[in-house]
C-alpha cells in the first residue's frame, strides 16, 4: 500500500473587516488540500472545532471559512484514507500547514469530553476512547450501552437487547454520566430497568472517559463520561443555499427488527438546519433454547436543530426526543403462555430542548449552554398502571475558555441544576421532590516541550427536599450536600505518535432519590427495595496509568487503574419479604476497583487489519471483604478485517470477523448468579456504489454468527434466559 502524505495548506487571510467605529474584526480561514505531488484533493473534511463550522473541500482542494474572529483554533482535517489530524491554528499570522499521513487505521484525533474544550486525544490525561465512522455504524443499536461495548472497559448491564446501561470499569447506573451534546442527562439512574434516553444513530461520534471526571462534570461522573455528539450543522460558508437528504432502512431476523431514519439538511447564508427521524419495531427475541416472551419493543425518536453563526460566534437551538414502549421479561420466569396476561411493559418518553452559544471576545472564549429534559416514564403491568414517574430537569453550564500564555490554557466554569421528581401512579416507589445544585470550577493545562500538566478543582453544592407521603411512611425529608473533586495529571510525549500518562483524581457522587428513600417493589427485578435515608454520599479516590499509540499503521492502548470508592453504596438482602418479594436494603462501605485493558489496530498486511482489545476488573467491598456484585468478567476479542488497499473508512468496501471470549467470573459476590464463558463469532461487510447519482452505502451484520447458547454475566434474564442467537443485520442507506 503506498503511503503518501497530505498536505493542507492553511492560509490565513488578513481582516476583511475591521474598518469603521465599532466594526467587529474577522478573518477569513481559507486554503487548500492537496496530496504529496501538489494535486487538489476533494472531499476532504475540514472543521474549526471552537466554531463548530465545518466545509468541504472542493474539486480543486479548496476550502474557506468567512468571517473568522481573530484568535488561536483547533483545525481538524480528515478525508478517506488518511489518518486524521488535529493542529492549533492561530489566526492572522500567516499560512499554516497540517500534514496528515494515509493510514489503514480509524483513529477520533480530538476530544471535547475530556477537557471541556478541543485537544488531541494523545494529549488528554484522562483515558479517553471514541466511536465514530464506520465502528459506530456497525454497532449501532436502539441500546446506547450495546453500542459501546466494542471499547475496551466499557460493557452492559442489560434488560434484553433494547434496554442497556454503560458499565465503565466495573461501574454503571448513577455512576456513569452520560452527555448528549455536552449536556447531562437526568434518566436512567431509578433502576436496573432504565437505560440512556439517546439513539446513538443521532451520533456522529461518542466519546467515552473511562474514569472519574467529576471536576468537569460533578456529581454522576465517579465512574466514567459517555458523550453523544451530533454532526456539526451544515455551513453555506459564504456560497449558494443548498438542502440534502439522507435515508435508512435496516432489518434484523433475531426479533423482527425494522428500521428507518430520515434526515434532511441544509444552510443559506449563516444560518444551518437539520432534521432526523428515527422509529424501530421488533418482536420478541430469539435464543437457541426457543423464544423470549414480552421482549419487543417499538421506539420514535428524532431531533431538530438550527444554528446561527456571526462575526464573534454562533448560536445553536436543538430538540432532541427519545420514546417507545419496551416489554420486559418477568423476573421469576417467562409467563406462561395460558394465562392471556399481559407482561410488564415501560413507557418511556424524553424531550429535550438545548440551546447554546459560542462568543469570542478577543483571545477569551465564552460557551453557555442551557437545556430543559422531560423524562417521563410508566410502568404497566397486567394492563394496569404500577408506577408513573416524571422528571423535569433544568441545566446550565457556563466556560470561560482563556489562554494564559503561550503554553498554557484552561478552562473556568459555573454549572447549575434545578430537578422536580413528580411521584404519581398507584405504586408510588419514592416520594416527590425536589433538588438544586450548583458548582464552580477551574482546569488548567500548561504544555512545556514533550510534557503536559492538567490539573483542576470544583466545589459542588447540592440540596435535595422530598415531600411526605403516607403510602411510603415518610415525613418530609431535606438533604444538603458539599462536596469538592480534584485532578492532576501529566502526559510525556517523548514522540508525536506516543503519549505516557498519569492522572489521580478525587471524584464524588450524592446518593439517589432511590437509594435514600425507595419503599416498594421491583417486580421485574423481583426483588422489594427499602431506601437508606442515613447514606452519605460516595467519595472516589482514582490512579490511572496508561500508554498510547497512534500512528498511520498501528494505533494501541495499554491502561491500568485503582478506584478507591469510600462509603460505597450498595443493596443487601435481608431475611423478611414483602408480598411474596424478598426484601433489599441500601447499605454502604468502603470499596475497591482495580483493573487493565488493552487495544490494538494495526495494518498487518496492505489490505489486512487486526484488531486486539482485553480488559480485566477486580472489585472488593473492603468491609466485608467480598467481591463487588455484577463486576464484568475477563474478556477478549481479535478481529481481522480485509479492506481495499485505499484503507476502511467511508465507504470502502471491507469484509471483517470477530471473535470475542468471555471467561467465567470466579469472584461472586452472594448476590451474583455464576455463568460460565463463552465464545462469540461476529461477521461483518460493508461496500459503498454510487446509485442514481447518490452513493448508496450496504451494510451487513451477522451477531452470534454460530448461533452459540450462552448467558452474560450482566444480563439481568440470566437467571431464566439464554442470551439472543444468531442475528442477521442488513442495513442500506444514503449520506446527506
Amino acid at each position: 500500500m503506498r503511503v503518501g502524505l497530505l498536505i493542507a495548506a492553511v492560509t490565513l487571510l488578513g481582516p476583511s473587516s475591521a474598518t469603521g467605529q465599532g466594526a467587529a474584526a474577522v478573518d477569513t480561514l481559507a486554503g487548500r488540500v492537496v496530496d504529496r505531488d501538489g494535486q487538489g484533493l476533494a472531499d476532504a473534511t475540514v472543521l474549526v472545532a471552537e466554531l463548530h463550522r465545518v466545509t468541504i473541500t472542493g474539486p480543486d482542494g479548496a476550502f474557506r471559512f468567512p468571517a473568522v474572529p481573530p484568535g488561536r483554533y483547533t483545525v481538524v482535517v480528515r478525508r478517506v484514507g488518511y489518518a486524521a489530524r488535529v493542529g492549533e491554528v492561530e489566526a492572522g499570522t500567516g499560512p499554516a500547514e497540517l500534514t496528515l499521513v494515509a493510514a489503514a487505521v480509524q483513529v477520533e484525533p480530538v476530544t471535547v469530553t475530556a477537557t471541556r474544550q478541543p485537544i488531541a486525544a494523545l494529549g488528554s490525561s484522562l483515558p479517553v476512547s471514541g466511536l465514530s465512522g464506520d465502528r459506530l455504524r456497525r454497532a449501532q443499536s436502539v441500546s446506547l450501552g450495546r453500542a459501546l461495548e466494542t471499547l475496551a472497559g466499557v460493557r452492559t448491564l442489560s434488560t434484553g437487547e433494547s434496554i442497556g446501561k454503560p458499565v465503565i470499569r466495573g461501574l454503571a447506573g448513577a455512576r456513569v454520566l452520560v452527555l448528549g451534546n455536552g449536556s447531562r442527562l437526568e434518566d436512567y439512574s431509578w433502576s436496573d430497568e432504565d437505560g440512556p434516553s439517546v439513539d446513538a444513530r443521532l451520533a456522529e461520534r461518542v466519546e467515552v472517559i473511562r474514569g472519574p471526571a467529576s471536576v468537569l462534570y460533578g456529581s454522576d461522573a465517579l465512574g466514567g463520561v459517555v458523550n453523544v455528539i451530533p454532526a456539526e450543522l451544515p455551513d453555506a460558508n459564504g456560497g449558494p443555499a443548498f438542502a440534502r437528504s439522507g435515508l435508512e432502512v435496516s432489518g434484523a431476523t433475531n426479533n423482527a427488527e425494522l428500521g428507518g431514519a430520515l434526515r434532511v439538511e441544509g444552510a443559506s447564508g449563516r444560518l444551518g438546519w437539520r432534521a432526523t427521524a428515527i422509529g424501530r419495531h421488533a418482536a420478541d427475541l430469539h435464543t437457541p433454547g426457543g423464544e423470549l416472551d414480552n421482549t419487543g419493543f417499538g421506539a420514535l425518536s428524532g431531533e431538530a436543530a438550527v444554528g446561527l453563526w456571526g462575526s464573534r460566534g454562533g448560536a445553536g437551538l436543538r430538540y432532541a426526543r427519545y420514546g417507545g414502549e419496551f416489554k420486559l421479561l418477568e423476573a421469576n420466569g417467562p409467563p406462561a403462555p395460558t394465562t392471556g396476561e399481559a407482561g410488564p411493559e415501560r413507557k418511556l418518553a424524553d424531550d429535550r430542548v438545548q440551546l447554546a452559544g459560542d462568543y469570542r471576545l478577543g483571545t477569551v472564549r465564552l460557551e453557555a449552554k442551557g437545556q430543559w429534559q422531560r423524562h417521563s416514564l410508566i410502568e404497566v403491568s397486567d394492563e394496569a398502571t404500577a408506577f408513573d414517574l416524571l422528571l423535569n430537569t433544568a441545566t446550565l453550564d457556563v466556560l470561560l475558555h482563556h489562554p494564559a500564555g503561550p503554553r498554557v490554557r484552561g478552562t473556568l466554569g459555573a454549572s447549575g441544576l434545578y430537578q422536580t421528581n413528580a411521584t404519581r401512579g398507584p405504586i408510588p416507589l419514592v416520594p416527590g421532590a425536589r433538588v438544586r445544585a450548583a458548582a464552580l470550577f477551574a482546569f488548567e493545562q500548561a504544555t512545556l516541550e514533550r510534557w503536559s500538566l492538567l490539573a483542576g478543582g470544583r466545589v459542588d453544592a447540592r440540596h435535595l427536599a422530598a415531600d411526605s407521603n403516607a403510602m411510603l411512611g415518610l415525613s418530609p425529608q431535606t438533604r444538603a450536600y458539599v462536596a469538592w473533586s480534584a485532578n492532576v495529571g501529566f502526559v510525556y510525549r517523548p514522540m508525536p505518535s506516543l503519549a505516557l500518562a498519569a492522572n489521580l483524581g478525587r471524584a464524588w457522587r450524592a446518593p439517589t432519590l432511590f437509594e435514600l428513600f425507595a419503599n416498594g417493589p421491583h417486580v421485574g427485578e423481583a426483588r422489594y427495595e427499602l431506601g437508606r435515608a442515613t447514606l452519605r454520599p460516595e467519595a472516589a479516590a482514582n490512579l490511572d496509568v496508561s500508554a498510547r499509540w497512534q500512528g498511520g499503521r498501528v494505533s494501541a492502548e495499554v491502561a491500568g487503574y485503582r478506584n478507591a470508592i469510600g462509603r460505597y453504596i450498595f443493596l443487601a438482602p435481608t431475611g423478611n419479604t414483602v408480598g411474596g418479594l424478598r426484601v433489599y436494603d441500601y447499605d454502604q462501605a468502603d470499596a475497591v476497583l482495580a483493573g487493565v485493558e488493552a487495544s490494538l489496530e494495526a495494518l498487518a498486511w496492505p489490505v489486512v487489519t487486526l484488531g486486539l482489545r482485553g480488559d480485566a476488573t477486580w472489585g472488593t467491598n473492603r468491609t466485608s471483604d467480598e467481591p463487588l456484585p455484577s463486576v464484568p468478567a475477563p474478556r477478549a476479542a481479535v478481529r481481522v478485517e480485509l479492506h481495499s488497499a485505499a484503507g476502511t473508512w467511508s465507504g470502502r468496501p471491507h469484509i471483517g470477523v470477530e471473535a470475542e471470549f468471555v471467561g467465567r467470573q470466579t469472584r461472586l459476590n452472594p448476590l451474583d448468579i455464576p455463568t460460565a464463558g463463552y465464545a462469540l463469532l461476529s461477521v461483518d461487510a460493508g461496500a459503498e456504489a454510487r446509485f442514481l447519482g447518490r452513493a448508496v452505502r450496504v451494510d451487513l451484520t451477522v451477531r452470534n454468527a454460530a448461533d452459540a447458547s450462552y448467558r452474560d454475566f450482566l444480563s439481568r434474564y440470566k437467571e431464566f434466559a439464554l442470551n439472543p442467537g444468531r442475528n442477521v443485520i442488513v442495513r442500506v442507506s444514503t449520506a446527506p
